[in-house]
């Protein structure tokens, strides 16, 4: 897979990464695949989501899943297993708005979802903000780009991208463009 500038995460302010992705609609059914389990398995993590202000939410990667038969280099071996995370729902405003924590504990690292209804199509805007340091911007950097293709993949109905090599592909692209700290 060939990936475009436009698609690359950008720095917005410190400790934040923010994305953007012209989606199908329409937003109802991408709000799903943010907040239906078994719908954000097929690109993110599994895990129950209770949508509401404080409410506990648990996402279940299992990146081997999304992965098929291709083999994780040995560097993202131990990414292939299943990883489990704590959070909560922080603000929720179906279907447009979603933010929760990411990391256990209400003042971690943040996930905003934003949906935006333009014509037939969803643009969606994902911030992640709030992260700790330039390794953790860059590390989410390279993985919310490859989820959110698998996302696209699922909700244009076409065959995703091979995981584990888009993993590889952008980890370096990540690394790059990122200022050091």
């Amino acid at each position: 897979m060939t990936t475009v500038a436009g698609d690359f995460g950008v720095i917005t302010e410190a400790g934040a990464i923010r994305f953007e992705r012209l989606l199908p609609g329409p937003i109802e059914r991408v709000w799903d695949y943010l907040t239906v389990p078994e719908k954000r398995r097929l690109w993110l993590a599994d895990g129950p989501m209770d949508l509401r202000p404080g409410g506990e939410m648990e996402l279940i990667w299992r990146n081997g899943e999304l992965a098929g038969d291709e083999i994780p280099p040995d560097d993202y071996a131990k990414w292939a297993g299943e990883h489990r995370m704590k959070g909560h729902v922080l603000r929720v405003e179906p279907p447009r708005l979603l933010v929760h924590s990411w990391d256990e504990d209400i003042s971690s690292a943040e996930v905003v979802y934003e949906l935006e209804e333009r014509g037939d199509k969803v643009l969606l805007t994902l911030i992640n903000r709030k992260l700790p340091s330039r390794g953790a911007i860059v590390g989410v950097g390279g993985g919310w780009h490859v989820h959110l293709e698998m996302l696209a993949a699922q909700l244009e109905g076409r065959e995703p991208p091979r995981f584990w090599a888009l993993v590889a592909q952008l980890e370096p692209e990540y690394e790059a463009r990122i200022p050091a700290e």
